[in-house]
């Protein structure tokens, strides 16, 4: 087999991507190869505006363009007086997708590590009191994991939260153990949010 050192360092970048490895990276280099006008630039001037004008929204922690305001913070009419708060990008839009929840998302952009709290620090979760203040929010769902991190996680935001008169509940039945929110099915989903629970 040809080895071109171009080739095998892109392999090796596209294989860090979920769900693709050395094989799956390779077939995708030649694609692009084989397609450059229809795909390799367009892709490649994608990825550099992306690069260039996508940022994190200080408030809420959703990915917003730098020239706009963040379409997650924009009060609207349409949108329940609630604040979910997910883990990742990849979770909200788990659960946008699924349709079974309309207000506000805030995402952490991880979580409290059970052997250190210094993490809160990123997670703007001063930004998520501030804005169940100010939006006079009626409930915060606390959609993280299930995992031990996640855990902590909820319970650290509950604690941020008790002197807020808001209700705060946590993802009912079905949310396994040790379950990503991102992996989840819409009707996995559904039932958690249906069922949710009082925190």
């Amino acid at each position: 087999m040809q080895n071109v050192v171009e080739i095998e360092e892109l392999t090796k970048l596209i294989s860090k991507l979920p769900g693709l490895g050395p094989k799956s990276a390779k077939r995708i280099i030649l694609k692009l190869i084989n397609n450059k006008d229809e795909l390799y630039k367009p892709m490649v001037n994608s990825m550099a505006k992306v690069f260039k004008n996508v940022i994190r929204c200080n408030i809420c922690g959703s990915l917003k363009s730098a020239k706009e305001t963040c379409n997650n913070c924009q009060d609207s009419k349409s949108k329940e007086l609630k604040i979910c708060v997910v883990e990742t990008i990849a979770d909200q839009w788990s659960i946008e997708s699924s349709s079974v929840f309309n207000g506000f998302f805030h995402i952490l952009g991880g979580n409290i590590s059970d052997t250190s709290m210094d993490n809160k620090k990123n997670l703007l979760i001063d930004s998520l009191v501030d804005t169940v203040s100010k939006k006079k929010i009626e409930e915060v769902i606390i959609a993280t994991s299930s995992t031990v991190e996640g855990q902590t996680t909820a319970y650290y935001i509950q604690e941020c939260l008790k002197d807020i008169n808001v209700k705060v509940s946590k993802l009912g039945q079905g949310v396994p153990v040790g379950g990503e929110i991102d992996n989840l099915d819409d009707g996995t989903l559904i039932s958690a949010f249906n069922n949710r629970k009082n925190f």
